[in-house]
């Protein structure tokens, strides 16, 4: 490490010596004093880490999902690990409803199928701590309801940290459009390698399938595919659209890697936003109404 006398004696002799340090052939000129407006374009945005940041390539374009495994852990890293070997290639959208979800991750595409690995735990709520980034847009009595990043979830009053035994509080995500959760059979514990992103929103999931990631870019994608049920055995009409690659963002080459960027939470745009859905929607407002803008570079 360099000694502050060092450091003080070298800044002495440039003050010392101005001239000739400006003299120096080929120095570059200070950058210009940040201003307001770069000051909050620097802000604005939110930039997902690649490790997060799930790439499901398909028959009808890209999807790209944030993921969250500060909300559900061993499923995140069920995900990380079944796309790492190369699991979800060339499967099926089995289970396509049309104002629903869209279903995958069924090897043998009829909704029977799963990985070798064990079965999860359900990880249907999850405990927030202060230090989570989150954003409230509505604060109905006894809640709040917001963002996690990019996922809408539903938690308990900041007040509940005081009185906690472990001075978290309670939440869990809200199944809005672009909501990735997990299939699992009829027990809690079953969920193992089929998913589903939700088309449209739909309530009555919250906090009895877990949810582990948002789709950040490719709704209109989701909302594309073959509709069809596998389950039922209508998928023999059409053939069903495909998954024909998913990688973890991090594990892609960075000339071929997406770089994904969310509106932040403590933006004027952000809140510019929130207002604007609220007073379209009136009493009826809900955090589903509010899509938060992305950026998506290659």
């Amino acid at each position: 490490m360099k000694s502050i006398s060092a450091a003080a004696l070298l800044a002495a002799a440039l003050f010392a010596a101005p001239v000739l340090a400006q003299d120096v052939a080929g120095t570059p000129p200070p950058p210009p004093a940040p201003t307001a407006e770069t000051t909050i374009a620097a802000t604005e945005w939110r930039a997902v880490p690649a490790e997060n940041l799930l790439v499901i390539d398909t028959t009808k374009g890209r999807i790209l999902v944030e993921l969250t495994p500060e909300v559900a852990p061993l499923h995140v890293e069920r995900i990380k690990l079944l796309a790492r070997r190369g699991f979800y290639d060339n499967i099926p959208w089995h289970r396509v409803i049309d104002t629903f979800m869209a279903q995958t991750g069924d090897p043998l595409g009829n909704g029977e199928g799963q990985s070798p690995f064990p079965d999860l735990v359900a990880e249907f709520t999850f405990r927030r701590d202060p230090t989570m980034s989150f954003a409230a847009v509505a604060e109905p009595t006894g809640a709040r309801l917001g963002f996690f990043n990019s996922l809408p979830v539903q938690t308990q009053p900041d007040a509940v940290f005081a009185t906690s035994s472990d001075g978290k509080v309670h939440g869990w995500g809200l199944y809005c459009p672009g909501v990735v959760g997990m299939a699992r059979d009829v027990g809690n514990d079953t969920a193992n390698s089929q998913f589903f992103i939700m088309r449209q929103a739909y309530p009555a999931l919250d906090k009895r399938y877990t949810i582990w990631g948002m789709t950040v870019a490719g709704l209109d994608v989701v909302r594309s595919l073959q509709v069809g049920d596998g389950d039922n055995g209508m998928m023999a009409q059409a053939q069903p659209d495909q998954m024909t690659r998913v990688r973890v963002a991090a594990d892609m080459p960075e000339a071929e890697r997406p770089m994904v960027q969310v509106l932040a939470h403590d933006s004027a745009r952000f809140r510019a936003l929130v207002e604007a859905a609220r007073a379209a929607k009136g009493a009826d407002f809900s955090v589903c109404d509010v899509t938060l803008p992305v950026q998506v570079a290659n």
